[in-house]
């Protein structure tokens, strides 16, 4: 049985997601029924949507949205993704200064459109990145790739 494959898709510019995205990846890697791809937004593209099982979505809440970066990636991938009726199951983690809704709530609306089902509350860190939200994050990579792995998205 061939593993499963997760991607790991963010944006950081002040360090901070990137370094959830790392707890994430640390996670999903104690997973061995899984492969974890980490890749930034900019450098993302549909082959990365088409190549995985299941994907974990980290972004900066900007001005009580996604980064610029993420929804660069969503334009770029959006329409061509329809008529792959991709389907996969997802997660959220999100560098928040504010409360982060407004990022979960835009890019839960985006990804119904691919569609994609969410399979996970969001992980939400506020403020400075603690210790606690690491291991939050790197429990959400591990469910996930568990989940993946035992079939059970």
């Amino acid at each position: 049985m061939s593993k499963k494959r997760l991607l790991i898709l963010y944006h950081s510019q002040s360090g901070n997601t990137e370094r959830l995205a790392k707890a994430v990846c640390a996670g999903a890697n104690q997973e061995s029924g899984t492969t974890t791809k980490l890749i930034q937004a900019f450098d993302a593209s549909l082959s990365d949507l088409l190549e995985t099982d299941g994907i974990l979505i980290g972004t900066p809440e900007n001005f009580g949205y996604m980064s610029g970066a993420m929804k660069d990636f969503f334009d770029r991938t959006y329409y061509p993704a329809q008529e792959h009726a991709l389907n996969l199951p997802y997660g959220l983690f999100i560098s928040a200064g504010n409360d982060g809704s407004g990022a979960v709530r835009e890019i839960d609306r985006i990804l119904v459109g691919y569609p994609m089902k969410k399979v996970a509350e969001p992980v939400i860190v506020r403020g400075e990145v603690s210790d606690t939200g690491l291991a939050d994050c790197e429990e959400l990579g591990l469910t996930l790739a568990a989940g993946l792995a035992f079939g059970i998205y």
